[in-house]
């Protein structure tokens, strides 16, 4: 099991695998004892009293308890999550997928499984399958197993009030670190269910997305400013960030030359042949993601919380009708939000 986030919707993910039974001559019947299974670790899991046991409780609290200490570790994870403290603090995306360890202490095992059983019987659960299989009898073997009371749990997408502040907000927090984390973080007014998310893909693409990306190429490689610089984008909530690792002293002249590639973006200064091969590099990336089950399960999903059908043909033939006309409007659209600084304690502001 494990949790992530896209945009404001949290997700709780399990998996289950299991060999194919056609390839298993004497076990005819592997596929139903791992629904079976599947079903009873889901809602019926280990409980003691009717509730979940003290020691599994304080055991996992103590193992999330490190995770979440363990991102101060990771100086990028840290800036990563600073950068959305920042930027959506007043917006529920600001919300740690590990949650806070001041929490930890208020949660009792009583608390915790209702909070799960409200989970199990509120929440949208959506089941997929993927592998060699029959899709009709695994769907009639699943609605046999798997039966939940008929509750109207599929969310209304809700638009969120953002802060429409007019400056750019910049944070320096300093730390005992060699190297420093320059993040920016921009509101693109961009979903995965917008007509301009296929540009946006290809902005990001020839931004920061790639080895041949603007970022990569002025910033690292051509200033030798960054030991690394890249961008990503949250189609979900709108947002896109760019990464980098800096020297301290080069703070300065590493954002202006963040902020004059995201300017170029915006003047069109990039070729007909650099569009046509970020296209390709993004079409080559989604047929990767389509050769592995869990790729395909997250290409189905995204549909599911963007709200949106784009089964993967529609997101190839989108990525392929972009024009450079169409990536400089959305770069257009682009408003720098926040720029987040990790930096030595020795550095002057």
């Amino acid at each position: 099991m494990n949790g992530t986030k896209k945009g404001n919707n949290h997700i709780m993910t399990i998996r289950l695998e299991t060999a194919n039974q056609k390839f298993i001559s004497n076990e005819a019947a592997i596929m139903d004892e791992a629904i079976t299974l599947f079903n009873e670790v889901i809602f019926n899991p280990k409980r003691e009293h009717g509730i979940f046991p003290q020691s599994i409780v304080d055991r996992e609290k103590e193992t999330l308890k490190q995770k979440i200490n363990g991102v101060a570790d990771d100086k990028m994870r840290l800036a990563n999550m600073r950068i959305l403290d920042e930027m959506c603090k007043d917006e529920r995306y600001k919300l740690h997928i590990q949650g806070y360890e001041e929490d930890l202490e208020t949660i009792t095992p009583d608390d915790l499984y209702a909070c799960y059983q409200s989970m199990l019987e509120e929440d949208e659960l959506d089941i997929y399958v993927s592998g060699d299989i029959d899709p009709d009898k695994i769907e009639d073997k699943l609605s046999a197993v798997f039966t939940r009371k008929d509750v109207n749990n599929r969310l209304p997408h809700e638009e969120e009030p953002v802060d429409q502040h007019k400056e750019v907000r910049t944070i320096i927090e300093k730390q005992d670190v060699q190297q420093a984390k320059l993040h920016f973080g921009y509101r693109t007014h961009i979903s995965f269910q917008n007509d301009d998310y296929f540009a946006l893909h290809v902005f990001n693409g020839l931004f920061g997305g790639f080895p041949s990306s603007k970022l990569f190429i002025n910033v690292r490689e051509k200033n030798s400013l960054a030991y690394y610089a890249a961008s990503r984008f949250e189609s979900h909530k709108g947002l896109l960030f760019v990464f980098s690792g800096i020297a301290p002293n080069d703070y300065e002249q590493a954002r202006e030359i963040i902020e004059e590639q995201m300017q170029a973006m915006k003047n069109g200064d990039f070729t007909e042949n650099e569009l046509a091969d970020t296209k390709q590099l993004i079409i080559n990336q989604l047929l990767e993601t389509m050769d592995s089950a869990r790729g395909m399960v997250e290409l189905m999903y995204q549909q599911v919380v963007g709200c949106a059908e784009r089964p993967p043909e529609k997101l190839i033939e989108g990525i392929k009708s972009v024009s450079k006309e169409d990536v400089i409007r959305v770069a257009e659209k682009l408003e720098l939000d926040t720029v987040y600084l990790l930096t030595r304690g020795d550095m002057d502001e």
